[in-house]
Formats: structure tokens, sequence, C-alpha cells
């Protein structure tokens, strides 16, 4: 299965950053995705709707999804604002959704696709009843919050296990994505664990190589 790569522009540089962003739809990146954090919900202030709406005709002509992941305490009454700034797929955490099936029905309804995420520490249990409604489930490689962290090891188990589910459940369509600390080294082991896209921060936009040479070193590292 050929790994979908979707490059995290928080470690762009922002003073270019559509220029970077070009790049890596140059490189044939599968998505672009996009951290919305709130500085509670997690330890930090990211992008919102402008970048979004900005970043949207770019990725539209393109053809690449953004897909952008809600970091914030209370995600419904924002819903509305990053479906109509262009998002393609909304990505919510479980842990910051009381009426998670509602949530999720609201971001089908708008017509784009809908996600949901965990933290490290979240057990998977907590998305058993949710994964027949969503198109794709994120698993956090690292504590949110912040860019340039270390993959977590035993979160490798935790993708294996959701594969697992997925597959007992006949939900083999459901992308099941992994985000943090992903690099050529980490990349294989959630790739053979049954993930289907893996999203790179700092190990796609760097000082050390060109976007379009990282992404190429991504895929060779899970082929």
């Amino acid at each position: 299965m050929r790994i979908k790569i979707a490059p995290s522009i928080l470690a762009a540089d922002l003073a270019r950053l559509g220029e970077q962003v070009n790049e890596a739809i140059a490189a044939g990146v599968d998505y672009l995705h996009i951290d919305v954090m709130d500085g509670r919900f997690v330890p930090n202030l990211t992008f919102g709707v402008p970048v979004i709406a900005a970043l949207s005709p770019i990725a539209r002509q393109a053809g690449t999804p953004l897909d952008v992941h809600l970091m914030v305490e209370n995600p419904d009454p924002l819903l509305d604002e990053y479906v109509r700034a262009g998002s393609d797929i909304l990505t919510v955490h479980v842990e910051t959704c009381p009426h998670l099936h509602r949530t999720i029905q609201r971001v089908k309804e708008a017509g784009i696709q809908a996600g949901v995420t965990l933290n490290p520490a979240t057990p998977i249990s907590t998305l058993e009843e949710i994964l027949p409604y969503v198109d794709q489930v994120l698993v956090m490689s690292v504590n949110p919050g912040f860019g340039e962290q270390s993959y977590i090891s035993t979160c490798t188990d935790k993708v294996a296990r959701l594969r697992r589910m997925l597959d007992e459940h006949n939900l083999t369509a459901v992308e099941l994505e992994v985000d943090g600390g992903i690099t050529p080294e980490t990349a294989p082991l959630a790739a053979q664990a049954g993930a289907t896209i893996l999203v790179a921060g700092s190990a796609i936009f760097n000082k050390h190589s060109s976007v379009a040479e990282n992404v190429r070193a991504l895929r060779a590292a899970c082929s």
C-alpha cells in the first residue's frame, strides 16, 4: 500500500508559507496538514481561519486536500467557520467533544470529511462507537502542542491495535493517520503497524534538504 504523506505547515518557514506550500504540492504530497491550536487545550497558539482561507485556493487548484486538525477546547462553535474557510477534512479530539457523534455528523452534513483523534494516553476504546461514522482516525504519537518532538514508541502498538479494530469492523476505507515525531526512521514503524497517512513537520520542512528530497526520503523509508 502506498503511504500518503501530509506535511504539517507548523514546521514551515512562515515568512514564506505560500512558497513552502507550493514546494510541498510540487513534491507530490497527498494532503496539507494544518494544526489549529487554541492555547488552552494545548499549550500553543497557531493557525486560524485566515490562514486556511488563504491556502485553500492554492490547494484546490492543485487538488491537494486541506487536512485541518482542531486542537481546541470546544470545536463545535468553530466548525462552520472552518468549513467555509476551505477545510476538506476536519478532525476533532475525542477528549474535547462530549457529544462526539453530533459533532462528527455536523461536519459530514457540511459536505466534507470528518476525522477523530486521540492523545497518546487516551485509549482506543474511546473510539469504538464513533468509528463507523468517520472518514479518518488520527493517532497522536507525541503530546500535542509543539513540533519537533520525539515519537512515542508505545504508539506503534496502539496504531496496530487500531488497525485490527478497523479491519474487524470492516472499516478498511477509514484512513489511519499518525502525527508526531515522524521521520525516515520512525515512518516505517507507523506504516508497518497499519497507518495509511503520515503527518510530518520538521522531517519535510527543514534547512538540511529540500522539501522534495525530504518527501522522497519518507516515501522510500516506507517502501
